[in-house]
């Protein structure tokens, strides 16, 4: 009986291609991984869109400083790097992996249309918390399914018989990937420029990632019949966390002496999983070094997007967006990974330089710091061409003269014009002052004397902390000589577009025609003005201007830039071009060599880490190593944090070139390090673990998400 089971049995693992692959039928290729592939191009589409724009967003629609949004920005980042631990431990020991990414999901797509909501800032909402709720569900979405999205995909696949299928499924998953954030990467900045609401439309600049996140969802929630669902089974992270607790806990308790304080745990786990920790620990020491080199890296969405900001993108007809530069570094790791596997590398190792991963990576970070000097040198180049900034404790004031005199502005205190100070301001003249001491708001009181005034005529300015207000002078009509002003909020902040406005007084009853047209293209814009005010005008494409009053050319060849900022003054009479914020002189290109540089210290410092991180430890740690790197990027966002935080100079190369110095002292230690390591040189546990493990190598070598 016992043998003609056992030859049945056989009989049936012949039939069976999963049990006997040799003798059975090939697998068929699972084709519901392509809902999990359209799955991640959506939401890759959904993070990177909305990361690129987040951080001009802060500034220009929220009106928070470049400090501050610095400090949401890499507050945020470093938030979507720490929930992918915790999503794993769900997915794992709890939920499965399945429940996780749609239920995350749903988290994740709320997230996005909060925040796509809270752009409308001139709809009476609460733009600001809404916002920063919205980012906290953005990142306990994308950082909970991240572990999830991948290893569910591997789940579709059975091993070892379809290994090539599964490095194929990879393959097509990082181009989608890829495809996903630099597309979103060019296209939401171009969306931002649109006009909605009166204003640059974030609402569908954001809104579209948002849409492609409930397309996420539901594209991965349509191919849930066909899932292969995996039952979790528990998390090693969980088991390494226990094992090391209860190592410590019975050290501390037991006056013991043995080989390794992991070895006091040997009551409760195995001497595989000891081992396993013990050599993992041996290459997380030197991870220590890896969050300042993030501190650096992930700055390309902040600091250097405001960098970008102040130069001109402009090239011909067509201007870069300062946040579309973001685009470079994933194109330079698709061109240059393939350099330096073929190329470098091999020509490295015949010269027998950096033969060994420790000093590829000690060279990146060199490297990282050079990026660092580049961007300090650049902006002190840059600086010279700055704008007085708004700043704590100060706020700025402009007088612009529409009166047909000479007026004398006088402090009659002396406290905000010391010594008496008195200001002429000619007709179609603007008076400027940058540095008037403010706490939350105050009025300041001018005497204003003039030909055309009557005596005793004062100017009564709100002065608000951190704000440029503008006052026109005017009177109701020629024949008039009482003062009247009209205050309005200026807009400093720059753009990749030339940013104008008409400031205007006409005394008759009459609609006035403005036309500002491109002298290159022709395309020309039409506005009425009548009476007083104050009009933004849409946004114009950087060229020369010819502008028209009432059909009579008043202004031709007029230069509106990249970053300019400017103010129409008009009249019945006349008009006038002022220039309140200087245009960007330096071109965009000029960014390029420290992206380059970066990009090559990444190759190097952060793609070579994890392959030996990988190769130097057990294949049971992969996890655990996978969520310590995780963990070494939310702690690099944490250090540019603190640093913003604590502001250290006020010039922002300084900052750079601080930034630069840390990455060299942390790179001597880490050099020191390096010298006393030795290296593994086999840590198979099996020929199917060594498969797998070049598998997950191959795609976590290239996916930079």
């Amino acid at each position: 009986m016992d043998a003609d089971k056992k030859t049945k049995d056989l009989e049936k693992m012949d039939k069976d291609p999963e049990k006997n692959p040799a003798g059975g039928k090939p697998l068929k290729y699972p084709k519901v991984v392509f809902f999990i592939i359209g799955n991640e191009f959506c939401e890759r589409f959904s993070y990177y869109g909305m990361r690129t724009i987040l951080s001009l967003f802060l500034v220009n629609a929220l009106r928070l400083s470049q400090g501050n949004a610095t400090i949401i920005y890499h507050v945020f980042v470093m938030l979507c790097y720490f929930f992918p631990v915790i999503g794993a431990i769900i997915a794992d020991s709890w939920l499965g992996k399945f429940d996780t990414i749609a239920y995350l999901s749903v988290v994740y797509a709320i997230g996005n249309i909060l925040v796509s909501v809270a752009s409308a800032t001139n709809i009476g909402i609460p733009s600001e918390p809404m916002t920063y709720l919205g980012l906290l569900l953005i990142a306990i979405g994308t950082g909970g399914i991240k572990p999830c999205v991948s290893a569910f995909g591997g789940d579709q696949f059975t091993l070892p018989q379809q290994a090539r299928q599964l490095a194929s499924f990879f393959s097509i998953f990082y181009f989608s990937i890829n495809a996903g954030s630099l597309l979103s990467t060019y296209l939401t900045p171009e969306l931002r420029t649109v006009k909605c609401f009166g204003q640059p439309c974030y609402p569908l600049a954001f809104g579209v990632p948002a849409l492609l996140m409930l397309l996420a969802l539901v594209i991965f929630v349509v191919g849930k019949p066909g899932y292969k669902i995996v039952k979790p089974s528990g998390n090693v992270l969980v088991d390494v966390a226990g094992c090391m607790w209860s190592g410590l806990a019975n050290k501390l308790k037991s006056g013991e002496s043995k080989d390794h304080w992991l070895d006091h745990a040997d009551d409760r786990f195995g001497e595989k999983l000891r081992a396993d920790i013990k050599a993992m620990l041996r290459v997380l020491l030197l991870f220590v070094p890896l969050p300042i080199f993030w501190a650096l890296y992930d700055q390309q969405g902040s600091r250097w997007t405001f960098q970008a900001n102040n130069m001109n993108g402009r090239i011909g007809s067509w201007v870069i967006k300062p946040d579309q530069m973001q685009v470079v570094n994933p194109l330079l790791i698709l061109l240059f990974l393939p350099l330096f596997e073929g190329v470098v590398y091999p020509a490295l190792n015949k010269a027998r330089l950096l033969t060994r991963p420790l000093q590829k990576m000690a060279t990146g970070g060199v490297i990282a710091a050079i990026a660092f000097i580049m961007s300090g040198l650049l902006e002190l180049q840059l600086q010279t061409n700055y704008p007085v900034a708004l700043s704590e404790g100060l706020g700025q004031v402009r007088v612009f003269n529409s009166l047909a005199c000479n007026v004398t502005l006088a402090d009659p205190t002396g406290s905000d014009l010391p010594g008496g100070e008195e200001s002429v301001v000619a007709p179609f003249g603007v008076w400027t002052r940058t540095d008037l001491a403010v706490s939350g708001g105050r009025q300041l009181t001018l005497d204003v004397t003039g030909t055309c005034l009557d005596a005793g005529a004062k100017l009564v300015l709100d002065l608000v902390e951190e704000t440029s207000v503008s006052y026109n002078l005017y009177t109701a009509d020629p024949s008039s000589k009482s003062l009247l002003s009209l205050a309005a909020i200026d807009n400093l902040q720059k753009d990749s577009n030339p940013r104008v406005r008409f400031l205007y007084h006409f005394t008759d009853a009459v609609e006035h025609v403005v036309n500002v047209t491109n002298i290159n293209t022709l395309k020309s814009t039409t506005t009425t003005l009548q009476g007083t005010g104050n009009l933004a005008l849409a946004d114009l494409d950087p060229d020369e201007y010819s502008i028209a009053l009432d059909g009579k050319e008043a202004v031709s060849n007029q230069l509106l830039d990249v970053g300019g900022i400017y103010t129409v003054q008009l009249n019945n009479a006349d008009l006038k071009v002022q220039t309140l914020v200087k245009p960007n002189v330096v071109h965009l290109m000029w960014l390029l060599p420290q992206y380059i540089v970066i990009t090559v210290a990444e190759v190097m410092f952060s793609v070579t880490g994890l392959e030996f991180a990988f190769t130097q430890a057990p294949v049971s740690m992969k996890s655990v190593l996978t969520s310590a790197w995780l963990l070494t990027v939310a702690f690099g966002n944490l250090i540019v944090v603190l640093i913003t935080e604590i502001r250290f100079f006020s010039s922002q190369a300084y900052e750079f070139f601080l930034f630069a110095a840390l990455m060299l002292v942390v790179m001597v230690v880490f050099m020191w390090m390096a010298i006393k390591y030795t290296y593994v040189e086999d840590v198979r546990d099996s020929e199917d673990d060594e498969q797998n493990q070049m598998t997950i190598l191959d795609n976590d070598k290239r996916e930079k998400s």
